[in-house]
């Protein structure tokens, strides 16, 4: 034995890079073990809780069916809870062979059924969500935006898109030709029968009838952005009442175009410019003039006199748009002076704009979000909180998706941000297999990724909302749609939990630049409804337990378009 490994310390010294590379190869190998030993020691769901969670509950059903499933720390059992790091958070993926296998409905001639029974209009439910059948009037429009004709290849999906485009909230269809955009609409509801032509360019849709719209409301009409070059479109507003106090810069401009006004605006270092007719005016978004109230773009219909497509606005209706002038008002952010006496969560199942609420309330507070777990690409774009631990007492909230007693009972207080459970899945999928303003590969959605993901996590959807309505201390309700909406509203009622003064110029601020640098793209869409029919049916009962559940605590149950679908 001595002598062989004598002849093996001497072919080494010999050759001394083959000594180093087998080395390297050595610890190779023993790294790769040890990061395969951690994964395989992550936890899986148990069968039997998979089993239950995936089907609808039977009539009368207790909330208990959820209340076993410990999902908010990666779907463990109570008794893991010590086992597992705080950090892991819910992002892992079962490794469980025969747990894959078992996805009954969701998978194979289910998902091909599915697919083949969509309808047109359930297909643009992502971009756009119908409303109705509307009465339509040549002297006096219903939508009053821009309008287009083409009498051969008109689609729903033409007339939303070009729509969407330029910033309007509606798109409507008319004669089977005709497409209508606006922001208000100003008519009456009638039959849907009385919307029975069919479009020109599209088999089998309908696009309004004679003197009736067909109207949709555009789901990417606030993702989206009506553009003039680099500015941004906010609409037709009335003159405010002291104008020399809300838009303290005023130029006249004989020869008045969008261009022009813009220009001057950017060089004086304002974000709005507002196009008054011949007259330029510069100025920031304030109470006295905080661009809430849109008027009828036809009120601002005056041509430039130097651009014959353009409305220039006049001296009592103005066109505003956005420069690229950063509002500084609201970027001044910092750490809590003072170690704070209480722990604030704002709490989301994952998918649910966490990130985007954090965003907002750095803004509308100017102190700094801390995190239960840590994002370098989140700490990187700006959250300096992230890299604090989350009982620092340095920061104003605490982002959390955790569930669970123990969990939630370390929190002071809670901002519960819910979404639609369609939109969450879809988004946090998106994140999971595309980073956070990525997407998710095509392949991923058809494989077996996506219906695996639905059935570990739309019951977590549910168990999370349940979980912080029974053990959290002064929670508050927020609804991503109701702050995306009325952002001003539920921001400030955000601002005021959190025990930070209400600035409503601070909150103007915030308004124009909502949106951050973790806004997915709202342009690429899926082609098809992802969610089958059972897979529906189960996530329906989730939103009725939901819905129940904030109705018995006097709370304002799920908004409408969570359901039917």
């Amino acid at each position: 034995m001595a002598k062989l490994w004598f002849k093996f310390q001497r072919y080494f010294r010999r050759k001394p890079v083959r000594f180093f590379t087998f080395l390297v190869l050595y610890l190779t190998a023993g790294s790769l073990v040890f990061l395969h030993a951690g994964f395989a020691g992550q936890p899986a769901v148990p069968q039997s809780q998979a089993s239950a969670a995936v089907g609808a509950p039977a009539e009368g059903a207790e909330l208990p069916f959820l209340g076993d499933l410990h999902l908010g720390r990666g779907f463990r059992d109570a008794g893991d809870a010590a086992s597992i790091a705080r950090r892991y958070g819910p992002w892992f993926k079962g490794k469980d062979g025969n747990e894959r296998a078992k996805l009954g409905d969701y998978g194979g001639g289910a998902w091909s059924r599915a697919l083949k029974g969509r309808v047109v209009r359930e297909k643009e439910e992502e971009r756009a969500k119908y409303i109705g059948c509307y009465l339509d009037d040549t002297q006096s429009r219903a939508l009053r935006g821009v309008s287009f004709f083409d009498y051969k290849k008109m689609t729903v999906f033409r007339c939303q898109d070009n729509c969407a485009e330029r910033g309007y909230l509606y798109a409507g269809l008319e004669f089977g030709a005709e497409c209508y955009c606006g922001h208000k609409i100003q008519a009456t509801n009638v039959s849907e029968a009385e919307c029975d032509m069919e479009c020109k360019g599209e088999r089998g849709s309908l696009c309004g009838g004679a003197n009736r719209l067909s109207v949709y409301r555009l789901q990417l009409a606030q993702e989206s952005a009506r553009r003039y070059g680099s500015a941004v479109f906010r609409g037709c507003f009335r003159r405010p009442d002291n104008l020399s106090l809300a838009l303290p810069v005023t130029a006249a401009m004989p020869n008045m175009s969008v261009d022009k006004c813009v220009d001057l605006c950017t060089e004086k270092e304002y974000p709005l410019a507002a196009l008054a007719g011949t007259a330029c005016h510069c100025g920031f978004p304030t109470t006295r003039f905080p661009l809430h109230e849109r008027e009828d773009e036809q009120l601002c219909a005056q041509k430039c006199s130097a651009e014959e497509f353009e409305s220039c606005g006049t001296p009592s209706y103005f066109i505003v748009y956005q420069t690229q002038v950063q509002d500084n008002r609201c970027m001044d952010r910092r750490f809590l002076p003072a170690k704070s006496k209480q722990l604030i969560a704002l709490a989301s199942f994952p998918g649910a704009g966490n990130t985007w609420a954090r965003h907002l309330i750095e803004l509308a507070t100017g102190f700094y979000t801390g995190s239960y777990y840590f994002d370098g690409s989140l700490y990187n774009k700006g959250f300096k909180g992230e890299r604090d631990h989350w009982r620092s007492g340095r920061t104003i909230c605490i982002k959390t998706h955790e569930s669970g007693q123990k969990e939630i009972e370390a929190f002071d207080a809670a901002i519960l941000l819910i979404r639609n459970p369609y939109k969450a899945l879809m988004a946090e999928f998106n994140r999971k297999y595309g980073g956070h303003i990525g997407f998710a590969a095509h392949a991923h959605w058809k494989g077996k990724e996506w219906p695996e993901f639905v059935r570990n996590y739309a019951p977590w959807w549910a168990t999370h909302t349940l979980d912080w309505l029974k053990f959290g201390k002064k929670v508050l309700v927020v609804h991503f749609e109701d702050l995306k909406q009325d952002l001003f509203v539920q921001l400030g009622r955000m601002v005021r939990l959190l025990g930070v003064a209400v600035r409503e110029d601070r909150l103007l601020c915030v308004e124009s630049q909502k949106d951050g640098n973790f806004k997915r793209s709202g342009l690429r869409k899926l082609e098809y409804d992802p969610y089958t029919a059972d897979m529906q049916k189960t996530i329906s009962a989730y939103i009725k337990l939901v819905d129940a559940a904030l109705k018995g605590r006097n709370l304002t149950g799920v908004p409408h378009d969570y359901y039917p679908r």
